[in-house]
């Protein structure tokens, strides 16, 4: 019987791998004990994936200490703040695709026994648990950590700040001076950037899935702890892989429901939605669908407020316990018997932890900030399929509006008007052909939001479109609404000067134009279609599915 632990590598015919793997350093030892790949997305164009080398470093000697070899390979990690407000936007949602079969076509051609995905930003985290669940080996996540936030006048930012300057020098606040002070301490440090978007939002929701170590998540970059967890991380993948422990015993149904009520508990990013349904469908589990979903977000009170729906940034947040202090308040509402990549359940991880740090940041159950959670999707005429929209950054005052509609066809035309100070107050915003199809690829209307916030907008008008928004923006933004203008939704029909009526509380989006005026606009309907560079965009174009599915490829 051979001595070697991988099949791919016993007798004969594992001699040319063999080989092949001892031209690349490694020894007959090596070789004879587990393989880990460490799924490394390093880069040195995005803060939030520039430390990653030094962690890996940990990670391979946690590896190798545990008994077991690592070998480390790359993908991609684009950055959503380079990308935002330009065509590479249009590319962000479609990478996670990429990234998760990039990890599949590696992991499959080399037959390794266990993997680490390291990763850290937007659409990089779903990505590689994407590729975890399709996989189904054993698997383990680490993130890089959230950066420190920045300090203006005495006042904590996180990087969007930059943004929202443009707009206070536009109107005269700050000078030229000012502005440049701003942009050169926007983003102090490596690390994903401090305030609770899309990529702090999926580095809790992998911990609250128990795919990565508990405390994981919410640790900065440049804490020293941060490398002591890749080291725990390096050395837990082995023991995952003694013990047969797989990427689905984790990544189940009710991890993921707790990984939505985790959400909605810290009023996270959007985005996750489209995420975890994404996630859930890739696990085997089928469609997990947006009525669902909202009916778990009805039944989870928002217990805990980060930036930009409070004052209170990453830093403060993990201060206040993190991820396990939010679970820990709300585990009566959680499937504690779900087991996680610490070899224990949720409920046994929990038995350690002691519940929050600060009741400013993070609440209990008992006294929440809201009795539902931060996040809701709504219906109506105008998504008859769904939309997505974040009551934990919408100003109480918006929460139930009807205002007369602006449709732009494009980002760049909505923002030209804001920044010429000709929007005016109870406006509502259409942006359209925005989608998977119509955009292509599912932009985030980030940069609208802020032009808003910069003029002094974004409590007194409403943004809703078929595409993303970013998990930093706060205001009256509706999302995902789904059919999108390109697939012939009502977003398509509406007309400036139609009156839209948005009801945050009851989960209502009503285009308030008689049924036969639209029907005699849909006779009339001609899509959009995008003058596009050809390339990967036609593909995602091709096999994307809706929003309310998650936008995920088939």
């Amino acid at each position: 019987m051979s001595e070697y632990y991988n099949e791919r590598l016993k007798g004969d015919r594992g001699a040319l791998k063999r080989a092949l793997y001892k031209a690349c350093g490694f020894s007959d030892d090596d070789l004879k004990k587990p393989i880990i790949a460490i799924c490394n997305t390093y880069t040195n164009a995005s803060p939030g994936h520039a430390n990653f080398n030094e962690i890996e470093k940990m990670v391979e000697k946690g590896i190798r200490d545990a008994g077991a070899t690592a070998m480390s390979f790359g993908t991609i990690a684009p950055c959503d703040g380079i990308a935002e407000g330009n065509i590479g936007m249009r590319y962000i949602l479609p990478s996670r695709d990429i990234i998760a079969s990039s990890v599949e076509c590696m992991a499959r051609a080399h037959g390794f026994d266990g993997i680490v995905l390291l990763g850290s930003c937007d659409k990089i985290v779903p990505g590689l648990l994407i590729a975890a669940a399709r996989l189904n080996i054993s698997a383990i996540f680490c993130n890089a950590g959230p950066m420190y936030p920045a300090v203006y006048k005495g006042k904590h930012y996180d990087g969007n700040i930059v943004t929202e300057a443009i707009g206070w020098k536009e109107r005269g606040l700050i000078s030229q001076e000012e502005f440049k002070e701003i942009e050169n301490i926007a983003e102090p440090c490596f690390g994903s950037c401090a305030m609770l978007g899309t990529a702090n939002t999926m580095g809790s929701c992998a911990e609250a899935l128990g795919m990565s170590l508990p405390g994981c998540a919410t640790i900065p970059a440049v804490d020293s702890e941060r490398l002591d967890m890749a080291y725990k991380t390096g050395v837990q993948i082995v023991n995952l892989v003694n013990k047969g422990i797989k990427a689905r015993d984790i990544i189940t149904r009710d991890s993921i429901i707790n990984a939505l009520k985790l959400t909605f508990a810290i009023g996270g990013s959007t985005n996750a939605i489209m995420h975890l349904q994404a996630l859930y469908a890739e696990a085997g589990l089928g469609e997990l669908s947006l009525k669902e979903i909202d009916e778990i977000s009805k039944n989870t009170a928002q217990i805990a407020s980060i930036y930009p729906a409070s004052e209170y940034d990453m830093v403060d947040y993990y201060k206040a316990g993190g991820v396990e202090a939010v679970l820990k308040e709300m585990e009566s509402n959680l499937n504690l018997d779900c087991l996680t990549v610490s070899g224990k359940t949720l409920g046994d991880n929990l038995k350690e932890e002691n519940g929050s740090r600060d009741q400013n940041v993070i609440r209990s159950l008992s006294n929440p900030f809201s009795p539902r959670g931060g996040l809701t999707v709504l219906y109506g005429n105008l998504a008859a399929l769904g939309s997505v929209a974040k009551p934990a950054a919408i100003p109480e005052k918006l929460k139930n509006v009807t205002f007369p509609a602006l449709v732009f066809e494009s980002e760049d035309e909505a923002i030209e008007k804001i920044m010429s100070g000709k929007i005016k107050p109870g406006s509502c915003l259409v942006l359209r052909y925005e989608g998977p199809k119509g955009g292509p690829g599912m932009p985030e209307m980030y940069r609208p939001m802020k032009a808003l916030e910069g003029m002094g907008l974004s409590n007194s008008t409403a943004l809703i479109t078929d595409g993303r928004f970013s998990g930093s923006n706060r205001g009256l933004f509706v999302g995902h609404i789904s059919p999108e203008a390109y697939e012939g939704g009502t977003i398509a029909l509406v007309e400036d000067g139609d009156f839209i009526h948005i009801d945050i509380e009851n989960g209502v989006i009503e285009l308030l134009v008689d049924q036969n005026v639209l029907e005699e606009r849909r006779n009339k309907f001609k899509r959009v279609e995008k003058d596009m560079p050809h390339g990967y965009l036609d593909t995602y174009k091709r096999i994307s599915l809706s929003a309310s599915q998650g936008a995920r490829i088939i």
